[in-house]
């Protein structure tokens, strides 16, 4: 059965090192964007505490645990009846993760672990288990990953197949040399692996810039056919778009993405062949 969601990702201004401040820009975010009426919101990674450390000590100072009460109170903050998916460092133990936790229903529903590390995050971060995970929310079953998850197709054709219905993508994607007209091609990926396993993809991202590294300010909402449906305007911090969630896969008359796929051809794509 059909049916439709509001989304809206949104991008407050986050300051390396600013721990209180951030989390007091992400919750005043999430009241301002009520007045929106969303159903699903997404903020970027890291919003918690900025992202380019300078060593991992750094990070740790900026750490916070999935239960630390100053992290779970924007629970309270979330609209009512809405999903609300954050980018935060996390610490468990001895290790540090790149992680995103979801709110609803005033608690926590899930926290993912970033799996595929980009450049310096290695030295700081540790990989988590899986390659994007699916969250059941009151809104929708929501698939979520970070960042670079989304460069390998695997990623986003995974959480198709577990049945996601919209994918959650809290990114910090450095702005990268392009032809003129060109979009980011962090953005094109992503409205490919929209297309390709027709999923709607939600995608907050960072503004400015950070210690010298320049955001490509690619936030914006991804329909399942692969089209941009919105980005924020000159100026504003939001995207919001409704998306219409229908279960189907088919592209025309004789297609559909997940039922044409031949799975009996795909077996060396985890195991390359040599190249001698």
């Amino acid at each position: 059965m059909s049916r439709t969601i509001r989304v809206s990702a949104v991008t407050p201004e986050i300051r390396i090192g600013d721990l209180d401040g951030n989390l007091a820009r992400v919750r005043a975010a999430l009241c301002a964007i009520e007045q929106c009426g969303p159903q699903l919101v997404v903020l970027p990674e890291l919003a918690t505490s900025g992202y380019v450390f300078a060593d991992a000590d750094e990070a740790r100072s900026l750490a916070l645990r999935a239960d630390d009460e100053r992290l779970t109170a924007l629970a309270g903050a979330v609209p009512e009846g809405a999903v609300t998916v954050v980018g935060f460092c996390e610490v468990d133990g001895e290790l540090l993760y790149n992680s995103a936790i979801v709110f609803g229903d005033g608690r926590a529903l899930g926290c993912y672990r970033k799996s595929h590390l980009w450049a310096a995050e290695s030295t700081i971060f540790a990989t988590g288990p899986e390659a994007g995970t699916i969250i059941d929310t009151p809104v929708c079953r929501l698939g979520v990953a970070i960042c670079y998850d989304n460069e390998f197709p695997e990623t986003p054709r995974r959480l198709a197949l577990g049945g996601a219905e919209v994918l959650a993508l809290p990114v910090n994607w450095p702005l990268v040399p392009r032809p003129d007209g060109e979009r980011a091609p962090e953005i094109i990926q992503a409205m490919a692996a929209a297309r390709s396993s027709q999923l709607a993809t939600v995608i907050a991202d960072r503004r400015g810039q950070e210690r010298g590294v320049r955001w490509t300010d690619g936030t914006a909402v991804i329909g399942a056919d692969g089209w941009i449906q919105a980005t924020p305007g000159v100026g504003e911090i939001v995207a919001t778009a409704v998306l219409e969630l229908t279960g189907d896969k088919t592209i025309g008359e004789f297609n559909d993405v997940i039922g044409d796929r031949r799975p009996e051809l795909y077996g060396d794509l985890t195991v390359p062949e040599s190249l001698d």
